[in-house]
């Protein structure tokens, strides 16, 4: 095995989603799958229909009814662990190794509501807390942490770039592409010295989105996309990456996801 398929989704629903998780697992054959928002605790998560899908190997932090992360994959996950931030338990981290020193880290951060103003609004308060929250843990720990071999993956809920909506002006009062979002993520993002290997496959100033509104009919026409969705890899994952894909059919299937699965394609 010279390489591996690494595959983020926020699948919105789990149980609602089984039968688009077969497809893209027919789709794109991924080694490993990291979904957010599973909506699921322990004893509700379709572990059987999962491993009959070729993914022997779970990490999950589920909760009932809202948030829940999940890493799946078809090689032994090691160091498991759930991690918790602004000291919420909220299913929103976890992390595990894979191939022995790869540190898989699945991420969903808040999506913060409609108001952007943390006074008015504690959602988005939480959601600018989160951030800094783990941006401070790795500046602690930068001198243990910069020459691992990480990947950062999940919904982040902020487009940080000017291609990464589709009107820039229009969406700078809108929360996801706020200035004062796209400041905490690129705290984040520079925290690590971190590599947004998607957009090492799609340079800019290509437009590139991972998230349709449900509110938009007509999505596929008038292509009002975000790039909410993002696999971040270390300065030591840099060079091993071959491929990045969008999987954007998935937005045409029946009961999707708001988000389309982003893949990136390592060498090991």
């Amino acid at each position: 095995m010279s390489s591996f398929k690494l595959v983020t989704w926020n699948v919105n629903s789990i149980r609602i989603r089984l039968d688009l998780l077969e497809l893209l697992v027919s789709l794109t054959a991924p080694d490993i799958i990291c979904l957010q928002e599973v909506k699921a605790k322990k004893e509700d998560f379709p572990f059987d229909n999962i491993r009959q899908l070729g993914y022997e190997h779970i990490a999950l932090y589920g909760q009932a009814g809202y948030n829940g992360v999940a890493i799946l994959s078809k090689f032994p996950l090691l160091d498991i662990e759930q991690k918790n931030w602004v000291g919420k338990q909220d299913a929103r981290h976890i992390k595990a190794t894979i191939f022995d020193d790869i540190e898989i880290n699945n991420i969903y951060i808040p999506a913060g509501g409609d108001v952007p103003d943390p006074i008015a609004n504690l959602s988005f308060a939480h959601k600018l807390c989160f951030m800094d929250d783990i941006s401070e843990y790795y500046e602690q720990h930068y001198a243990e942490l910069s020459s691992k071999k990480m990947i950062l993956c999940g919904d982040f809920n902020v487009a940080p770039s000017e291609n990464d909506v589709w009107n820039h002006k229009q969406l700078l009062k809108i929360v996801s592409h706020t200035p004062v979002e796209i400041e905490r993520l690129t705290r984040l993002y520079k925290s690590l010295d971190f590599v947004d290997a998607i957009r090492s496959v799609y340079p800019e100033p290509q437009k590139i989105y991972s998230w349709w509104s449900y509110r938009n009919p007509n999505w596929q026409i008038n292509d009002k996309g975000r790039r909410l969705d993002h696999i971040w890899v270390s300065r030591a994952l840099k060079n091993k990456i071959i491929n990045a894909q969008i999987i954007k059919e998935m937005r045409l299937a029946a009961r999707p996801s708001d988000h389309v699965p982003v893949l990136l394609e390592l060498k090991l």
